[in-house]
C-alpha cells in the first residue's frame, strides 16, 4: 500500500508542470537575491560593492527586471531607431531619446525622452528619475523611485502582469492602491508581436487603476475633458467601426474594425479580437497611452502634435511609429472615434 501510494505522489509531481520563472507567486530566490553580495566568491553587481537594502543581484529593482526581461520580451532594448518588437505596453528604450518633438518647429524646440513614458530608475541600463517632473501628474508618487516595482510585484499576484491591487503598499510604504487591477488578457512575453488579430485585450478597469498614481486625472481637471474609464455610447462605437482611415471613413465592418493602435475597454475582448466597440465598451488611458513608453511625448500611441501620421520622426529624427492605414494621407488616430477628418483626404 505504502509502495502504491509512493507510486501514485510521484506520477502526480511528474505530471505538474514546471513553472516559470515567477508564474503566480515566488519562484528560487536566487534569481533576484543574494545573501552576501557575492557567488563563488565574486561580487554579484559591481555597481553595488556594498550591496544594498533588497540583497539584489543588481544595483536597483528595475536593472533586475530588465536584466531578465530585456532578453526574453525585449522590454528595453539599445537602439532608439531599431526598438524591439512591439507589445501592448511599448518600450522603455524611448526614453533615451533626445528628442521627440515633431510638432512644428520640433527640430529646434527638442522634447527628451523624459517625456517617451514612465522613467524607470534603473542606473545601469542608462535609465535616471524624470528630469522634469517630481511626481506622478496627477497624483503623488515620486518620480524620484519609479520603477518596475512600482507597478508589478515580482513575487507574483493573481492580476494581470502581476499589477498590484487595491489595499497593497508599495515599495516600503511610498504609495498604497486604493483601486483594483484591471482586468485583461496579454500576449506571451516570449514569443509574438502585436498585431490587429493578436494584441492585448483590455478587459475593463485599467483608467481606476491608473489613477491609483495619477488621481482621477481628466475629470479632476477643468482644461483636461477627454472622458476616461466612460462609456463610448453608440455614436463614438459606431464611428470607430466604420473608420477604415482618411482615404476610407465610411468603409469599416464592425467585424473586423478593431484597431490595435486604438483599443478599447470590453469584457468581451480577447487577445484575438477583431470587433470594433458596442456603445458599452469604453474609453480608457489606454486607448491613447502605452503603460511603458512610446516615440512620442506622453507615452502616446501616435504622435499628438503631427498633422498626418508619416510626418513622425521628420523633424525630431526619432523613430517613426507604423501608421497602420500605411496611407500617405493619414492624419490623426484620434480620427478613430471622432472622424474629423473629412474633408481632409488631399494629398499632402
Amino acid at each position: 500500500m505504502r509502495k502504491a501510494l509512493l507510486t501514485i505522489i510521484g506520477l502526480a509531481l511528474i505530471a505538474t508542470p514546471a513553472a516559470a520563472f515567477h508564474d503566480g507567486g515566488v519562484a528560487h530566490c536566487n534569481g533576484c537575491h543574494t545573501m552576501h553580495n557575492s557567488q563563488d566568491g565574486v561580487l554579484i553587481d559591481g555597481d553595488s560593492p556594498n550591496g544594498n537594502p533588497w540583497l539584489l543581484v543588481d544595483a536597483s529593482p528595475s536593472d533586475v527586471c530588465i536584466a531578465c526581461h530585456d532578453h526574453i520580451e525585449h522590454t528595453l532594448g539599445t537602439d532608439v531607431l531599431n526598438p524591439p518588437t512591439l507589445k501592448g505596453a511599448g518600450n522603455f528604450v524611448y526614453l533615451l531619446e533626445d528628442n521627440l518633438n515633431d510638432g512644428h518647429n520640433g527640430a529646434l524646440n527638442p522634447i527628451s525622452g523624459d517625456a517617451a513614458g514612465h522613467n524607470l530608475v534603473a542606473p545601469g541600463h542608462g535609465l535616471a528619475a524624470d528630469a522634469t517632473l517630481t511626481a506622478a501628474p496627477g497624483g503623488t508618487f515620486p518620480a524620484a523611485v519609479m520603477g518596475c516595482t512600482s507597478c508589478h510585484d515580482p513575487h507574483g499576484t493573481q492580476d494581470f502582469r502581476f499589477l498590484y491591487g487595491a489595499g497593497r503598499v508599495v515599495q516600503d510604504g511610498v504609495a498604497t492602491f486604493t483601486n483594483a487591477a484591471p482586468t485583461a488578457e496579454g500576449l506571451s512575453v516570449f514569443f509574438g508581436a502585436e498585431t490587429q488579430g493578436s494584441h492585448t485585450a483590455y478587459q475593463g478597469g485599467m483608467s481606476a487603476w491608473c489613477g491609483n498614481c495619477h488621481g482621477d486625472f481628466h475629470a479632476n481637471n477643468a482644461q483636461l475633458v477627454h472622458p476616461s474609464g466612460a462609456t463610448l455610447g453608440g455614436t463614438i462605437a459606431t464611428t470607430y467601426n466604420l473608420y477604415n482611415g482618411t482615404s476610407d471613413q465610411l468603409g469599416g465592418v464592425a467585424a473586423t474594425a478593431y484597431l490595435a493602435d486604438v483599443p478599447f475597454e470590453d469584457a468581451a475582448n480577447t487577445v484575438g479580437s477583431t470587433a470594433g466597440p458596442t456603445a458599452a465598451s469604453q474609453v480608457s488611458c489606454i486607448s491613447c497611452h502605452r503603460a511603458h513608453a512610446t516615440s512620442a511625448p506622453d507615452a502616446g500611441r501616435w504622435d499628438f502634435s503631427v498633422t498626418f501620421l508619416h510626418e513622425d520622426g521628420a523633424e525630431s529624427g526619432s523613430y517613426a511609429i507604423p501608421d497602420p492605414y500605411g496611407d500617405v494621407n493619414q492624419r490623426s488616430l484620434c480620427n478613430k472615434c471622432h472622424a474629423k477628418d473629412a474633408h481632409s483626404t488631399m494629398t499632402p
